[in-house]
């Protein structure tokens, strides 16, 4: 069984990977340039080679385990025609980005960005509009292992958490889930939205003007997904008429996000460069999901975290 490896891991990691069975070839992505000393792999473990290669000439390839949770980057069609097998890295984040919407909450509720803005101004000015997070109502639109870690971490300030995913059902750590039907019921409650959609065709500008007219006035709005979940224009206006009172955004439309962008200006607004994901954990995690994947393939077991393409997550 051959695997390509375009991302490099711990020397011992590889050796575990090669007493599976595998024989292992390490090519970085950027390095990988064309197949013809990859045409009889049987699986790769990547991000995205798919500009530099094509997939379909690796005739012997099953599988493809990616390093990232989303799959925007996967040729689809390609997949599906060939009948090869996609897995993510699903969870493999959820614990730092479940803490990041911890964080992000609190500082938008403790106006963490105006005091910092004091302490550069050596200004000693007290606030007396801070709130408390006790006894409000957080919403989260998807409730995948991300918004579970999340939710889990909220479980301590007395919140009352609700979530929002494809047929109501519930979930562990929030109080009550509602399928997408009901989500204007979630929307004009909560006084925390968090968006934790995958991105896929349906829920491109899912969060756009009629959805922001229907969320409760002056919430608060964090997107740790992907950019194109919200459609930027809409929040601006949304922001500047005091509909939305303040947002904490990690991901954007573009990115980098364009140094001409209204978002940058905007005092409510707390800006990240996709930055949710990192923690010293990240790799050891990534690689014992892959490991752990390679052992289930090897012995034609079911593998974690299968991506179902005509769903698109």
């Amino acid at each position: 069984m051959k695997a390509l490896f375009a991302e490099k891991f711990y020397s011992e990691q590889m050796e575990s990977i090669k007493k599976l069975g595998y024989e292992v070839i390490y090519i970085n992505e950027k390095q990988l340039n064309s197949i013809s000393n990859i045409k009889d792999i049987d699986m790769m473990v990547c991000y995205n080679p798919f500009e530099k290669i094509d997939i379909s000439k690796l005739l012997n390839l099953k599988w493809i385990q990616l390093t990232s949770v989303g799959i925007d980057q996967a040729p689809r069609e390609k997949i599906l025609e060939n009948n090869i097998l996609l897995t993510n890295n699903k969870g493999g984040y959820s614990i730092p980005m479940g803490e990041w919407i911890v964080l992000k909450t609190l500082e938008m509720f403790k106006n963490s960005k105006q005091f910092y803005e004091k302490q550069n101004n050596k200004e000693w000015v007290v606030d007396t509009s801070i709130l408390e997070l006790y006894g409000k109502t957080i919403g989260f639109i998807g409730t995948g292992t991300i918004a579970k870690e999340g939710a889990k971490r909220l479980q301590g300030f007395g919140v009352h958490i609700l979530g929002v995913n494809t047929n109501g059902r519930n979930v562990e750590y929030f109080d009550k889930c509602f399928s997408m039907k009901k989500i204007d019921y979630v929307l004009s409650r909560s006084d925390i939205l968090v968006i934790t959609l995958p991105y896929t065709s349906k829920t491109h500008h899912f969060v756009n003007e009629e959805f922001m007219k229907k969320m409760k006035d002056e919430s608060y709005l964090i997107n740790i997904a992907r950019g194109s979940i919200i459609d930027e224009n809409a929040l601006i206006k949304n922001i500047n008429s005091g509909k939305i009172k303040k947002a904490a955004l990690d991901v954007f439309e573009k990115e980098p996000l364009s140094e001409k962008s209204p978002l940058w200006e905007m005092d409510n607004i707390i800006i990240t460069p996709h930055n949710s994901w990192v923690s010293e954990m990240r790799k050891n995690r990534k690689f014992n999901t892959i490991y752990e994947n390679m052992e289930r393939f090897i012995n034609e077991q079911k593998l974690m975290n299968l991506v179902n393409l005509k769903k698109g997550y």
